[in-house]
């Protein structure tokens, strides 16, 4: 069996997807609802490494929170991770942590790629 970790809304279908993906794998699964178990700085840091992207490039765009924080034209790392944190409604989900890799399985299939 495989430690899997995925940052989960269950109110998202893409992320409920996902995580039926993963179950089927019969994997040993961490679920973490990031909306209620909040990602602090380093535990956000240590994902983008892995996804190996920049802060802005983890953002939900279409939140209205990204548009009332003006966040379009944040460019600071640590600015928009704060930002994060104090609104995790921002985090795209749901993000798939695997022996140090991850992805954001949006389309779930990139799911996949832990696994070549």
């Amino acid at each position: 069996m495989q430690d899997v970790t995925i940052w989960h809304n269950p109110r998202c279908g893409k992320s409920r997807d996902a995580l039926k993906m993963l179950e089927e794998k019969n994997l040993d699964i961490k679920i973490v609802k990031y909306l209620e178990a909040v990602p602090n700085e380093k535990e956000i840091k240590e994902v983008l490494q892995m996804l190996g992207i920049p802060a802005k490039e983890l953002l939900r765009t279409k939140e209205d929170i990204y548009k009332q924080l003006n966040l379009k034209d944040v460019d600071n790392e640590e600015e928009i991770i704060k930002a994060m944190v104090e609104h995790p409604k921002l985090i795209e989900r749901p993000i798939v942590i695997k022996d140090g890799d991850a992805v954001i399985a949006r389309p779930k299939e990139n799911i996949q790629k832990l696994f070549m």
